[in-house]
């Protein structure tokens, strides 16, 4: 990869609610959370948007106030609104293809069955956006392995897991600066 556009726009992807605050789905939320935090960012609820909103200079963070299908109502009319381009978003997603602990970033692509990355690339017309994947890892490789994907995500992780998540949001923290500078590579 050489060096590309700055990000612009760093979405985290989860579900609103207190009920769903801790599951495995809201890695992408986490994240946001964390992000804010080291920015010293604050997130305002901003309904133009579906989303609650925090600003760093020229760097937006948003947590879609929809839930995780609906996404890219939310990344979608921000991208708009600011004049975004898609390969200036980094869409942060809980990903079953990785173990927990596991962070990759990757630019387009499919959706692998993740209904918000769908909902993104419908609204956004394009495949082209960033994508740090979280590993949240898959049931198949739990201690429940006949348990269904849906059930799953929406679960907490155990300690062990959550802990590993953890250091990987530390991880993705820790390019946020090269990809706000357009440092890919």
């Amino acid at each position: 990869m050489a060096a590309s556009a700055p990000i612009r726009l760093v979405a985290g992807l989860g579900n609103p609610g207190r009920s769903y605050e801790r599951t495995r789905h809201n890695a992408g939320f986490w994240f946001a959370d964390a992000l804010a935090s080291k920015l010293g960012a604050s997130f305002a609820p901003q309904s133009r948007f579906s989303g609650a909103v925090a600003r760093d200079g020229e760097l937006r963070l948003v947590k879609p106030s929809t839930y995780m299908n609906e996404s890219g109502t939310s990344v979608g009319a921000l991208a708009r609104f600011l004049g975004i381009a898609p390969a200036e978003i980094l869409v942060v997603h809980d990903e079953l293809d990785l173990p927990p602990g596991a962070v990759k970033l990757k630019l387009g692509g499919g959706v692998a069955g993740h209904n918000g990355l769908k909902d993104i690339r419908a609204h956004l017309g394009t495949a082209d956006f960033w994508r740090l994947r979280l590993g949240i890892g898959h049931p198949r490789d739990s201690d429940v392995p006949q348990q269904q994907v849906v059930d799953y995500v929406l679960k907490p992780p155990r300690r062990d897991e959550r802990a590993a998540i953890e250091a990987a949001i530390e991880n993705g923290l820790a390019v946020i600066p090269a990809l706000v500078a357009g440092e890919t590579e």
